[in-house]
């Protein structure tokens, strides 16, 4: 009761003075930008003016849900594929898409370049000190304890009994009763569902049913996901002054905020509460998921490993369930590349277990391609120790933010050449003696879909065994179409991780032959 009027108290003056003064700034410039039409375009866009104040804040508001388009847009066109971008109330933000900036960012100046008050602060009520959203010693325990973890043959086996299970009891099922029905489903969703059940057994060993009809599947996940979104969407405020007044007043979206946050906060603890209890009645714990691991293993503080588990399902929720809703969308634009898929997972036995998916090398390139092109965390993004200077001379100024744009180096005609555009699995591929594919890998300072240097992901190897499991369980008996109308081109966006903008509709159709 007192936490609330002590901010109110502490902030009062400083929000009396923006409340005068931003709303007239806003109506200048708002006024100002309003007058000059459509959003641009990539014939006409160019590196956007700043103004006192609101910096080039407009420019970037205008681009509506285009944000990640129209920025990777001026990565491509500025110098050595690096600009600095003006934010309001003078502070600086570089977005690079030069891969020796990317690897001076992650690895040669790692230490400098750290998540950073920025976003660990707008990040902190929902993941609190998890894996994501802490720096120093606190990330690199945490990195040790995972690591150990996720390079067991235990986890590693536990995982593919989960994915497929929840391919064979319910994925499976769902389109095979949708071909039968012609009924038409938002394929991301059912996706994102599905990726979500997964990751919350191999976390928690917690079914959440999200892909099943249970009354009470939702409540955990849709708390969830609105946790995402509202936490992302503070990064687009003008100030982070406007959500912290919000949230300080307990209004609107960070007042719904609040409580999902605390709907999957409670449920996340009674989880590491009755898994303690267990392990305290029986000495070990019969479950394999991470919390049960971290749990045995000695790690026993609640807010630890809760923070931690709720980071792993934000890392495996939306990012396989992204990769493979504009891997499946691309398919349907290249069917020359989904025809050698499918050859390739016929040439295989039907059970997807891991020994088979992985030595499915075009697919695997084939998933590559597509998260090249449309990769499941668009940007990163890092804040400076201290001042510094990226090989390409950018001068980065203590407290500034550094983006490396991942979405845009997938696009870069400097790095993938003059056909970048096009979907093309064979450009990680070379045919060796045998007549037969090999996977030849990118640098992953060119290719930071997975991150690089010390944070490179740790689920990497999971996260293609789930993806290709998967495309080979569905292309082996059903073919996805989508029912978007022609010439129409799906719109990405992102909140933390991709989506689909509207949604993915798509009919199921039954193959005549699963053999």
């Amino acid at each position: 009761m007192i936490a609330i009027p002590l901010n109110l108290e502490l902030i009062a003056p400083l929000f009396l003075f923006l409340s005068l003064i931003l709303p007239l700034v806003f109506f200048f410039y708002s006024s100002l930008f309003n007058n000059k039409g459509a959003a641009p375009t990539k014939q006409t866009v160019t590196i956007p003016k700043s103004y006192p104040l609101i910096g080039s804040y407009f420019a970037l508001k205008r681009t509506g849900n285009r944000r990640i388009q129209w920025l990777s847009d001026i990565v491509q066109i500025s110098p050595a594929n690096t600009f600095t971008f003006h934010r309001p109330l003078g502070r600086l933000q570089v977005f690079t898409g030069n891969p020796a900036n990317v690897e001076h960012i992650l690895k040669t100046r790692f230490s400098n370049y750290q998540k950073g008050y920025s976003v660990t602060s707008t990040l902190s009520d929902f993941l609190g000190t998890g894996i994501f959203n802490t720096d120093g010693n606190t990330w690199k325990f945490q990195r040790q304890v995972a690591s150990h973890e996720f390079n067991t043959k235990s986890l590693r086996k536990f995982v593919e009994h989960v994915v497929d299970a929840e391919l064979s009891d319910r994925l499976i099922p769902i389109m095979a009763s949708a071909a039968q029905q012609d009924q038409t489903l938002d394929f991301q969703d059912i996706l994102q569902r599905f990726a979500f059940d997964n990751i919350c057994k191999i976390a928690f060993g917690f079914d959440a049913e999200y892909l099943t009809s249970s009354a009470e599947r939702s409540k955990f996940a849709v708390a969830y996901e609105e946790a995402i979104e509202i936490s992302s969407k503070r990064f687009r405020e003008l100030s982070p002054l406007v959500w912290k007044v919000k949230r300080a007043l307990n209004i609107g979206s960070e007042k719904r905020c609040r409580m999902a946050v605390r709907e999957v906060h409670e449920f996340a603890k009674n989880i590491v509460r009755e898994k303690k209890r267990e392990l305290k009645e029986k000495e070990s714990l019969e479950s394999v998921d991470m919390l049960s691991r971290f749990l045995s293993s000695g790690h026993s503080d609640e807010d630890f490993v809760t923070d931690i588990v709720i980071s792993f399902i934000l890392a495996g929720k939306d990012t396989t369930s992204a990769a493979l809703t504009w891997f499946f969308w691309l398919l349907s634009k290249y069917p020359r590349v989904e025809k050698e898929i499918v050859k390739e997972i016929m040439e295989k036995s039907e059970a997807p277990v891991y020994d088979e998916v992985k030595h499915m090398v075009y697919t695997h390139a084939a998933l590559c391609e597509s998260m090249r092109l449309y990769p499941p965390v668009p940007m990163d993004t890092k804040e400076a120790v201290e001042d510094d200077v990226l090989p390409d001379g950018t001068v980065v100024k203590k407290g500034s933010l550094v983006t490396y744009h991942v979405y845009a180096m997938g696009r870069l005609e400097s790095i993938w050449g003059e056909d970048w555009a096009e979907f093309k699995p064979e450009r990680w591929l070379q045919k060796v003696e045998s007549g037969n594919w090999k996977f030849v890998p990118k640098d992953s300072f060119t290719y930071p879909v997975f991150q690089a240097g010390p944070r490179m992901c740790l689920g990497k190897d999971m996260a293609f065994m789930q993806m290709q499991s998967v495309v080979a369980a569905i292309l082996r008996r059903f073919a996805v179409v989508p029912t978007v109308a022609e010439g129409v081109e799906l719109n990405f966006i992102s909140f933390l991780s991709a989506q689909m903008e509207g949604g993915f509709p798509v009919k199921i159709i039954e193959k005549e032959t699963s053999n």
